[in-house]
């Protein structure tokens, strides 16, 4: 499926694989976070790198779905970009510490803060080793009033694509571009396993 070149950072498993699972993901949606952490990250990520099961025969697209009733979700979806711009390889470590530390970001506890402070903390929760002056640099509004930030355009890119798609809840998962409705955020290795053993002809 396609990606633009500027956010091949959002793709696991060999780019040339013949198959592919896309996942739509919203950084502050719980069902999100159990399908990304117990499922994505846990079970299919180390299925698809090189000396697994599946390597070589399917990819993992993430696709960013930030959905509006969340109201720091755009915050989350910029910061991730932003860590996926200055230090692509670590975007699936700072987007697993996302996840872990979603309820920080649930309306409630943001709703006391500035978007300032929220991009501050958002900031803080990059790894170790990315350079956190250069995603707050991209962090930071334009020169217009209205122009977005450094990764506005990434972001409009993702929603772009889950508009044109018809994505409306999250997570939504795509096999080879078709919607799999019979996947569920609470999969483990088991149902994983049946899953992609059918549609590969294990």
């Amino acid at each position: 499926m396609s990606l633009q070149p500027t956010l091949s950072f959002l793709q696991v498993g060999n780019p040339v694989a013949p198959h592919t699972l896309e996942f739509y993901l919203d950084f502050l949606c719980p069902f999100s976070a159990k399908s990304f952490l117990n499922g994505i990250d846990a079970v299919l990520k180390p299925a698809f790198a090189e000396g697994g099961k599946y390597a070589g025969k399917v990819k993992i697209l993430i696709r960013l779905q930030p959905q509006p009733w969340h109201g720091s979700s755009t915050f989350t979806h910029e910061a991730a970009l932003a860590v996926g711009r200055v230090a692509p390889a670590q975007f699936w470590d700072y987007a697993v510490a996302l996840f872990k530390a979603q309820e920080g970001f649930f309306d409630i506890p943001a709703s006391s803060l500035t978007p300032i402070q929220i991009r501050e903390k958002l900031v803080a929760l990059a790894p170790a080793g990315v350079d956190k002056s250069a995603v707050a640099d991209l962090l930071v509004h334009k020169t217009t009033p209205n122009g977005g930030v450094g990764v506005t355009d990434d972001l409009k890119y993702n929603i772009k694509l889950g508009r044109q798609n018809s994505i409306h809840v999250t997570p939504t998962v795509l096999w080879d571009g078709l919607v799999a409705n019979e996947v569920s955020s609470s999969w483990g290795e088991a149902d994983w396993s049946k899953f992609l053993d059918a549609k590969l002809l294990v």
